[in-house]
C-alpha cells in the first residue's frame, strides 16, 4: 500500500466513524470538494501535509492522531 492509499483510507474511515460525508468534511475543513474528491478517488496520490492539517482541523484531531492508525504501518517504499 502506498501513502496515498493509506491517506485515502484514513479519511474515509474517519468520516465513517464520525458519521459525516466527505462533502461535510470539505465544509468543516475548508478543503475544496474537488480536492477532497480527488484524494478519495485516488486521482491525487500526493496530498500535502498542509491539506492533511486542514482536514485534521475539520475533524478536530491532531495530525499525530491522523497518522496513528494501522493503515500507515508497513507502507511500500516510495523510492524505487
Amino acid at each position: 500500500m502506498t501513502i496515498g492509499d493509506a491517506v485515502r483510507i484514513r479519511i474515509i474511515d474517519l468520516c465513517r466513524d464520525r458519521g459525516i460525508t466527505v462533502n461535510r468534511l470539505s465544509t468543516l475543513s475548508g478543503v475544496t470538494q474537488s480536492t477532497l474528491q480527488n484524494i478519495i478517488s485516488g486521482r491525487n496520490r500526493s496530498t500535502t501535509v498542509s491539506t492533511i492539517q486542514k482536514l485534521c482541523d475539520g475533524l478536530e484531531i491532531s495530525i499525530v492522531e491522523f497518522f496513528d492508525a494501522d493503515v500507515f504501518k508497513n507502507l511500500e517504499q516510495e523510492l524505487k
